[in-house]
């Protein structure tokens, strides 16, 4: 970046590209290291936290930052991929900076920080935060913004930033990443403090937190969890898929199951004693309650509609399931399948009982994981039906399911590169 040109507002460089100097795509911006100095002057800029494809995140020093502009940030295409760990006297700007309570040097008055800018100091390669952009009144904490003046004053006008975490709320950081996919917001909670963690977990909304829950490992899930008041965590977890709810509960003391069960609707409460009946590594434990079930008189243009819910994973929109009346698990008669592809296929006055695949076998229930995944891999499926001995529809194992299960238990950790000798795939664990 050319001396004199503008300041960047860190805000803007949430989830940015980072790209080598072949125009290679390296990662994504997801923080910003600072260290902070003695007295009132403005932090240095150390470097970047960068995201790689595989999650890995990486520390990128800004003397290997040779442009940030449009929207992206050019490197010298040198980068150190050992795993980003932080030192006691770095700072980061999304995860512990923004959102703070501050004091205004000249009146004493407490504002909360909403924004920092960095530039880029004159002749020199080096970076620093010059303005902090604060709103006065209200308090920090909750994700709907209090209304209050907002300016821009320069970084020697305020002080607190040298506190410890206390009193910060979430929503700068969410606005931030307000973008991200649930996988990706899941990965920005896992490498934050305990304590802000819970923060930006208390700021989300119920269905938000439920989908981002559920990409957590599950010590992540059981403390975030065991930080939300008792009607809430019911609420989170009835608005999560039942079978990842189930093996949430799973994991908890038989005293808070019980407790959060008695808290939850008692249909959603019924499927999740249901699901922890069966052992977690078999069909029964693996399948969700809620797939699309259809009665034999409903149409393709009734399943379409159906399939089109923006809130189904792909996996459970592939296909249909048509049983007799009742037509929530546990259901009737199961009849048959009809897949996404076929519904494509035939007029919208159609019958799904016209075009229901019933010559492939339903998984039992106590199937075993090895089991479901053979059956995964010999029919090319991405969910499929479970069924007990009297015909009734269970629900449907989706095949993220079956691969979460088979995974190691750290897979989120590990980082996959090829092996220079055999040009195979292999899994190194980070630091």
């Amino acid at each position: 970046m050319a001396a004199g040109a503008p300041r960047i507002f860190v805000s803007h460089l949430a989830g940015v590209a980072a790209f080598d100097p072949n125009g290679d795509q390296v990662g994504r911006v997801r923080d910003l290291v600072v260290m902070l100095r003695v007295g009132r002057r403005p932090p240095r800029l150390l470097g970047l936290v960068v995201e790689l494809s595989t999650r890995r995140r990486i520390f990128l020093p800004m003397t290997r930052v040779t442009s940030i502009e449009s929207g992206q940030v050019l490197t010298t295409g040198v980068l150190n991929v050992r795993r980003f760990e932080q030192r006691p006297t770095e700072r980061l700007v999304f995860g512990e900076l923004l959102d703070r309570r501050v004091t205004l040097v000249e009146t004493g008055e407490e504002v909360t920080v909403l924004d920092l800018s960095v530039h880029q100091l004159p002749a020199r390669r080096e970076w620093e935060i010059d303005k902090v952009f604060v709103r006065k009144g209200g308090k920090s904490g909750t994700f709907r913004r209090a209304k209050g003046e907002s300016l821009t004053v320069e970084w020697s006008a305020v002080t607190g930033f040298t506190l410890e975490e206390k009193g910060q709320g979430a929503e700068s950081l969410l606005a931030t990443f307000e973008q991200l996919r649930p996988a990706d917001l899941a990965n920005v909670l896992h490498h934050l403090s305990p304590k802000r963690r819970a923060e930006v977990a208390a700021a989300l909304d119920d269905d938000r937190l439920a989908d981002v829950l559920e990409e957590l490992p599950e010590d992540d899930q059981i403390e975030i969890l065991g930080k939300l008041k008792e009607e809430r965590a019911a609420d989170v977890l009835e608005a999560m898929d039942p079978d990842d709810a189930a093996d949430l509960l799973g994991e908890l003391p038989e005293d808070d199951q019980e407790r959060l069960l008695s808290l939850m609707q008692p249909a959603d409460a019924a499927d999740m004693r249901r699901l922890m009946a069966y052992e977690e590594h078999t069909a029964g434990g693996l399948m969700t309650t809620e797939p699309i079930i259809l009665r034999p008189d409903a149409t393709v243009a009734d399943a379409l509609a159906r399939v089109r819910n923006p809130d189904l994973s792909p996996a459970l929109a592939a296909q249909v399931y048509v049983c007799r009346p009742p037509d929530e698990t546990p259901t009737g008669k199961y009849l048959g399948t009809v897949h996404f592809q076929r519904l494509l296929r035939d007029p919208p006055y159609t019958l799904v009982s016209a075009l229901v695949d019933d010559a492939l076998e339903a998984l039992a229930p106590g199937a075993a994981l090895p089991v479901v995944a053979g059956f995964f891999a010999t029919y090319d499926m991405v969910a499929a039906p479970v069924v007990d001995e009297s015909g009734s529809l269970l629900g449907a194992v989706t095949v993220d399911d079956v691969l979460d299960h088979m995974l190691p238990e750290d897979w989120r950790e590990t980082e996959f590169h090829l092996d220079e000798d055999t040009g195979e795939e292999v899994a190194a664990h980070g630091s």
